[in-house]
């Protein structure tokens, strides 16, 4: 009988114990997120003014989180413009009809040390494709750093359509770069 009353003592006291995922909210004052198209095969350079990143996450227990990033596609910057008036129309982003990027994913797995990868979904202009999201995480009290990089093809989610299919003057990878500030929350 003591076996069993100190065998549910421990089974008790290791459920209590369990890793959840703290909740993170991103510091958007301190916070960037910048895209890189080529034209020419010369880098042209903008980022995205408005966006908003959550997560659920703890890096012991990636394997319980979920990261949900939402993008104002209108507020894309590429310092000019012209190619700002350029991008918001139907053969690049599309702003009127497709205002605002999402990024969900629900699989987070640590690769190395403080390295990461966020395998999710991208709904960009209205087209869904699953993308890999690779970052570094490094954690401090009550506020982390995320920061990472990775390239995705335009022509899969229809931006630069028309004569702005072919990719000699435009490539066609887009590097996306982000570095963001994170805090617990609640």
């Amino acid at each position: 009988m003591i076996r069993r009353m100190s065998l549910a003592a421990f089974a008790l006291l290791a459920a209590g114990h369990v890793a959840h995922a703290a909740d993170w909210q991103m510091d958007a004052a301190t916070s960037r997120l910048e895209f890189a198209a080529t034209f020419e095969r010369t880098a042209a350079p903008g980022i995205f003014k408005e966006f908003d990143s959550r997560m659920q996450f703890d890096a012991n227990a990636p394997a319980d989180s979920r990261l949900d990033v939402s993008i104002s596609v209108k507020s894309a910057d590429m310092n000019s413009s012209d190619i700002n008036k350029a991008i918001s129309g139907p053969e690049w982003f599309d702003f009127a009809r497709f205002p605002q990027a999402v990024f969900h994913a629900t699989e987070l797995r640590r690769t190395n040390g403080d390295q990461f990868l966020a395998r999710g979904t991208l709904n960009l202009k209205g087209v869904q494709q699953a993308i890999d999201v690779p970052f570094t995480w490094s954690e401090t009290g009550n506020t982390a750093r995320m920061e990472g990089e990775f390239t995705v093809k335009r022509g899969a989610f229809g931006i630069g359509t028309g004569e702005w299919t072919a990719t000699n003057v435009i490539g066609g990878d887009v590097k996306v770069k982000f570095n963001l500030r994170m805090r617990k929350v609640g």
